[in-house]
């Protein structure tokens, strides 16, 4: 576990099932409508969101993000911390 996925999320965004660019286009209007420093958990099963569009998101935004894979589960708990600008 690491530094976000230690801390308690705000708010928690469930797009399992979903394919992009649903992932990406929910989490980016979760993100909107939270205050600096947040952190928002989001459950996703596909493999495109978790493992380049959420990342590269983040990476524009300047905002933390951390991935976790649940192999047994077969998604991932993704946390991303809104940079505090």
């Amino acid at each position: 576990m690491g530094e976000l996925s230690n801390m308690t999320p705000t708010d928690t965004l469930d797009v399992l099932g979903k394919v992009c660019p649903y992932p990406l286009v929910m989490t980016k209007k979760a993100l909107e409508k939270l205050p600096s420093g947040a952190i928002l958990k989001v459950l996703t099963d596909s493999p495109p969101s978790a493992e380049d569009s959420l990342p590269r998101l983040c990476e524009k935004l300047g905002y933390k993000f951390e991935s976790l894979k649940n192999e047994e589960k077969g998604f991932w708990e993704i946390y991303i911390q809104k940079s505090l600008r």
